[in-house]
């Protein structure tokens, strides 16, 4: 079902068949994937290539420093430029930059290769808003969701594949398989993607100056982007750290145990669509509350969840289903909210989206790995809630009958 002609903005096709929604699905969660595979790997990373100890973090700090470049310096684009052949070029270079990754035999080549993996793991928030722009007002939030469930089976899988194929393998089989996939994809995506030519006719500098004044002036986006950071915040913090409670001698799981107790978390993925339905419908402050009410109650269940019995395991596993359904709703309601304003500015509003709950996470890691050293699960935990629970004190104060 290729569209070959180059086709205006307006004139896209304005519905997305099963096929081509599971497409934007798939493609998002495979390039997605590539930004996690790195964080299960850090250990035989660095223990094969020399990396010091106070470098090692570093294997996954450049790869989410090149990711936040390009959701405020690439995405924008996807405004001004032809969206296919940029997503198409957006994985081209992750396939180059996951071979250099395979390749490396220095630190040095690895984290230029790690840099680069994360600017072009940006095509998924350039297929998100593509995808957005080809459905009807009507299910645009039943769009969104469900291509936002394959961006997060991709974010949840991808931990768990890297570990079980290193286990099997090497790490460097890891980046070999993944950047075979980004071509297949590459190709498939060729064929498969229609044209979308933006209407937007500023210059590249005026494109970046414009995303200021949308980040001053639009209440929707600042509002969904901060309850957002909020909840992302927490679900960093949490997938930060429960992997260290997990191998703690408390519980004492193996990589392959914790990979397993990561998969859980992929059932967040199922919230999606429903909450892109919910949106739909008008019923975006309920979802809303739920999510972030669900945040909250995750960590004051896994305060219960720390004596490394079997019910301890379960209880935390069940922290970990609640908390992605809380973050995955209220994303993709966030999502909804700001795709229905211009659609001249969808990319550029979703940098900014994307870029303002990323420093929510980036802030949760750290601090999630700075309160478990020095105070264990407990403060962790506190800590965990209070993210989404500051989001939530936020929504309280929407104007009764202003949406955002």
């Amino acid at each position: 079902m290729s569209i070959s002609a180059t086709t205006p903005d307006e004139a896209i096709p304005r519905a997305l068949s099963p096929w081509l929604t599971f497409l934007f699905a798939a493609a998002c969660g495979l390039v997605a994937a590539n930004l996690y595979y790195g964080q299960p790997l850090a250990g035989p990373i660095s223990a094969d290539l020399g990396f010091t100890p106070a470098a090692t973090g570093l294997i996954v700090t450049l790869t989410q420093i090149g990711y936040g470049l390009g959701l405020l310096l690439i995405v924008p684009l996807g405004d001004l430029t032809e969206n296919r052949r940029l997503v198409l070029l957006l994985i081209a270079v992750s396939a180059v930059a996951l071979i250099g990754a395979a390749l490396s035999s220095t630190p040095t080549a690895f984290l230029v290769a790690s840099l680069s993996i994360g600017l072009s793991s940006v095509a998924v928030q350039v297929l998100v808003p593509f995808a957005a722009n080809m459905a009807p007002d009507a299910t645009r939030g039943q769009v969104v969701g469900n291509v936002m469930s394959g961006l997060l089976c991709g974010i949840m899988l991808a931990r768990p594949f890297a570990s079980f194929v290193a286990e099997a393998s090497s790490w460097h089989v890891v980046y070999y398989v993944t950047a075979a996939l980004m071509l297949v994809l590459a190709v498939v995506l060729r064929i498969n993607l229609p044209v979308r030519l933006p209407k937007t006719k500023l210059r590249y500098g005026e494109l970046l100056a414009s995303m200021g004044h949308l980040a001053l002036t639009s209440r929707v986006l600042q509002r969904r982007a901060l309850y957002q950071a909020g909840m992302f915040g927490a679900f960093s913090l949490f997938w930060t750290t429960t992997p260290l409670l997990l191998a703690s001698p408390t519980f004492g799981l193996t990589q392959n145990g914790i990979a397993l107790f990561a998969l859980a978390g992929a059932a967040g993925a199922v919230a999606s669509p429903i909450a892109g339905r919910l949106a739909d419908r008008g019923m975006t402050k309920i979802a809303s509350t739920l999510a972030m009410l669900l945040g909250m109650a995750s960590f004051l269940i896994s305060h219960f969840a720390s004596d490394g019995s079997l019910a301890a395991l379960i209880l935390l596993t069940v922290a970990a289903i609640m908390l992605d359904f809380g973050v995955t709703t209220n994303l993709v309601c966030g999502q909804r909210a700001i795709y229905g304003l211009n659609p001249e500015h969808r990319s550029r509003l979703n940098g900014l989206f994307m870029a303002t709950f990323f420093a929510g996470g980036a802030l949760g890691s750290a601090v999630g790995g700075w309160a478990y050293a020095t105070s264990g699960w407990t403060m962790t935990a506190w800590i965990g809630f209070a993210f989404p629970a500051l989001a939530f004190l936020l929504f309280l104060t929407e104007e009764r009958g202003k949406e955002a």
